[in-house]
């Protein structure tokens, strides 16, 4: 003891500590640098790293404990130059030896040599002990590792902790399922759902509701929504047979299997208002098939189409004959207020059901596959398999972030939306080196700076606030899983192979719930826009599947940075219809109902004209506005939306296909809104 309390005032030498062969008596360590002459003793357990496989026959055991004070932010490292060329593992726990928790665990976070040394930091609580312990999974030889302390985690830095979670089942959602607005971690398995309610108190309440046996199991993708509107979301589980459906009862306490007998290769699923009757469909890539799709008729009953047809979609969403369908994600990519689709495909042999797929809403029912003109090569046969949208660089439109999941069909792409409709391949801009090949991609602002990064396979490639700079983070960040804020702190954590807590910073944030009345309860497809003093306007669209296999969060998170306000939060409904919150309070959580959105007679009143009126099949609008890329949309006296799009120069709008009566006329342009009514004869 005395020469461990003489090397901690002197910090000089590495001092060579014979460890103990278990947890019971592991060695006391401080701040500072530390030999490990060998690994002998019993192998740690759990396993805290992102790969959880054991492989370990032996351990070393250390126990760290913090300064007494204050709380330190820790990293303990083998990453030196005298280790270059080794390969090691570590695995840090809170707790007791009779009960470890997982704090943080690593194996490849090194880039001294070849990259296999390890890296870990945690938040260490003033006073506590922690257990350090090492082993032997890639070898035994000895090395030196640092204990080092900070008051707090670097600028630009993102960690989190890993906390043990009691799931069963392979396919994972975070999302809430009761109702109270905080995301719950669901795991599924043939006849169980297994529940994590999160407690407005903090933890979970682990609950399992058997079911019965359902027909296919998420073996591909898990999706969750409220099909039939009753405050309960329901599961959508996308097999490799065909698809089904868990239906949640009135309490959400029970589930009834929906399974139909049509053969479908299931990969990614989503649930989205198709037909924008304000009752939420569901969508299936297919692997090897056109794709398919369940229409809703409003009362939570489901019909099957795939492809193009009349009564359901009659352009169809992604018609190849042998598909090559692999994940889809639902965008507003052209900022006309309703949702376009981007098909990330993955086939091997046939070209066809390789090639990348965007379909533009026309606001009509029906979808056009614009790949080929977007400015960029989208319609590439860049094997992807998923890819990640969001406004990246903040200028009010989504930009991709397309992975590649093999280099055979070359590396990554990364597009930015130019506003009008194509985008620009920016990839030759930004240091894309260390990005992963592999299946997922999903975007989020995981260190509430106001800038959305980009969660790949095992990294988080932190957004530097241009969309063009990204620093890779992978320490302690799961291989993928699913987003959400799982201990309602606002900051984003990851459920995977157990949770993984974001340790936050002191960045301001703001969550918010959107509540559907005319659209979808959940809000599904809805734009939201936020406008702070600092950062501008930041935007973001609910979805429902993002990624390849996981189901993250409908609620919709904001970091903001530093800035202590928000001036205005804006929701497009899918309906058309608009809801405003002016200041609402921040780092706290917002729910706006459709219910109380503005109405058509809030917003009338303005030099808008329409003519002829009554009309036939064409009708004209002028107005004292600039009207080129106004969008327009055109209601029933019922409210329902009918058409919309974005007005080209002619300023003249097809109404043929409309039926004859009443309708509105809405535009908005520059934020401004103006309406008129007219007759179609």
């Amino acid at each position: 003891m005395k020469k461990l309390l003489f090397y901690t005032t002197l910090l000089c030498l590495p001092i060579a500590i014979h460890a103990q062969q278990d947890c019971a008596n592991a060695v006391p360590v401080a701040a500072g640098t530390h030999t490990v002459d060998g690994i002998d003793g019993q192998a740690p357990t759990p396993v805290c790293t992102t790969e959880t496989t054991n492989q370990a026959n032996n351990g070393e055991w250390y126990i760290y404990t913090a300064p007494a004070g204050d709380d330190v932010y820790v990293t303990v490292t083998s990453d030196l130059e005298v280790n270059s060329g080794g390969d090691t593992r570590v695995q840090i726990y809170a707790g007791t030896c009779d009960n470890l928790n997982c704090l943080v665990g690593d194996d490849d976070g090194g880039n001294i040599g070849e990259g296999f040394l390890s890296v870990a930091s945690f938040q260490a609580n003033a006073g506590e002990s922690y257990y350090i312990a090492w082993d032997n999974r890639w070898s035994s030889a000895g090395f030196d590792f640092e204990i080092n302390e900070a008051d707090a985690a670097p600028p630009g830095q993102l960690t989190f902790t890993a906390q043990s979670v009691s799931t069963s089942g392979s396919r994972l959602a975070m999302v809430d399922m009761n109702g109270d607005y905080l995301d719950d971690l669901v795991s599924v398995t043939a006849n169980n759902i297994n529940i994590n309610y999160q407690l407005e108190t903090g933890g979970f309440n682990p609950v399992d509701i058997n079911t019965t046996n359902a027909d296919y199991t998420p073996s591909w993708s898990l999706a969750a929504g409220d099909i039939d509107g009753n405050g309960y979301n329901d599961l959508l589980y996308g097999g490799g047979n065909g698809v089904t459906f868990m239906m949640a009862n009135e309490d959400g306490t029970a589930y009834t299997e929906v399974s139909g007998p049509e053969f479908v290769f299931s990969q990614r699923s989503n649930f989205v208002d198709l037909n924008n009757d304000g009752h939420l469909d569901a969508f299936v890539c297919h692997d090897i098939a056109p794709n398919v799709y369940y229409i809703n008729d409003g009362e939570g009953n489901l019909t099957f189409y795939q492809g193009a047809d009349p009564d359901g979609i009659p352009s169809g969403l992604g018609l190849v004959s042998n598909g090559g369908n692999y994940g889809t994600v639902w965008i507003d990519y052209d900022n006309d207020r309703d949702m376009d689709l981007f098909i990330a495909k993955c086939r091997g042999g046939n070209t066809d059901a390789k090639i990348n797929e965007l379909h533009r809403n026309n606001g009509d029912n029906t979808y056009t596959n614009v790949a080929p003109d977007s400015g960029v090569d989208l319609a590439d046969p860049l094997q992807t398999w998923s890819s990640a949208w969001g406004d990246y660089d903040n200028d009010g439109d989504m930009d991709g972030y397309i992975g590649a999941s093999s280099t055979s069909d070359g590396p990554t792409k990364y597009v930015r939306n130019n506003g009008d409709g194509t985008f620009t391949d920016i990839s030759g801009s930004v240091d894309l080196s260390n990005t992963p090949l592999g299946i997922e991609n999903a975007p989020a602002d995981f260190d509430n700076d106001g800038h959305i990064d980009i969660f790949s396979n095992g990294r988080i490639l932190l957004n530097g606030g241009d969309g063009l700079s990204f620093t890779t983070i992978t320490q302690t960040v799961p291989d993928s899983g699913a987003i959400g804020d799982a201990n309602n702190d606002g900051f984003l954590d990851i459920f995977s192979n157990g949770l993984f807590l974001n340790n936050g910073n002191d960045n301001n944030w703001i969550k918010i719930v959107t509540i559907g009345d005319e659209s979808n309860i959940n809000g599904i497809g809805a734009r939201v826009e936020i406008t702070s003093p600092g950062l501008g306007t930041q935007i973001r669209d609910v979805r429902s599947g993002e990624g390849f296999r996981y189901m993250s969060s409908l609620n919709t998170h904001f970091g903001l940075g530093q800035d202590e306000e928000i001036e205005i939060v804006t929701v497009y409904w899918p309906s058309g219809q608009i809801s405003v919150v002016e200041n609402p309070d921040i780092n706290d959580t917002l729910i706006i109902d459709e219910s109380e959105a503005l109405s058509i007679d809030d917003i009338t009143g303005n030099d808008l004209k329409v003519y002829p009126n009554p009309a036939d099949n064409i009708i004209n609008l002028e107005t004292s506005i600039q009207l080129n890329n106004a969008i327009y949309s055109v209601f029933t006296v019922e409210g329902k939306r009918v058409l919309n799009a974005k007005l080209d120069d002619t300023k003249t709008i097809d109404v043929s296909n409309l039926a004859t009566g009443n309708y509105f006329i809405r535009i908005l342009q520059d934020n401004n809104t103006y309406v008129q009514q007219f007759l179609k004869k």
